[in-house]
């Protein structure tokens, strides 16, 4: 095997994954301007308005920033509280094998579909919706490395 892991992803990072997938995508860019715009509209009408709208007004302000982000915690402490066995992911010039307990996978690198490289992860994708999540505390020094070495094997898996 040219790179070899043994981990079990946490409740943080399965939170960070979909912060990345809520924040860097359209709904994200939404969630952003109706923040801005609840606030500016908070500020503009702030001393003319009553307790009702002030309530709101804060709870919108809130609600993306902070609100979204404590839910989506607590969903992903229970997906990590249901993950029972390590993950054992071998990569080598074949393609990945994957082992969790008595489950075993073997996948080409030409059914690979991208990877992606997060701030504080690496993402392997097998098709659109699914994959692997690779975080730097599993990686360590090698994360630059094995991103280079992954990337150029799904390239020239797609030249074939």
């Amino acid at each position: 095997m040219k790179y070899e892991y043994r981990y079990r992803n946490t409740a943080a990072d399965i939170w960070q994954l979909s912060m990345y997938y809520i924040y860097g995508s359209l709904v994200g860019v939404c969630n952003v301007i109706f923040t801005i715009a609840v606030f500016a509209l908070g500020v503009s009408r702030w001393n003319s308005s009553g307790p009702f709208f002030k309530t709101f007004v804060i709870l919108g302000c809130c609600l993306f920033p902070l609100i979204q982000p404590v839910f989506a915690y607590k969903k992903a402490r229970k997906q990590a509280e249901s993950i029972s066995l390590d993950t054992h992911m071998g990569f080598d010039d074949w393609g990945i094998h994957v082992k969790q307990g008595e489950n075993h996978w073997d996948i080409r690198w030409e059914k690979i579909r991208r990877i992606a490289r997060k701030p504080n992860m690496i993402l392997i994708f097998s098709d659109s919706t699914h994959g692997f999540v690779l975080a730097d505390r599993v990686l360590k020094e090698e994360k630059n490395e094995f991103y280079n070495y992954v990337a150029s094997k799904i390239k020239a898996a797609g030249k074939k």
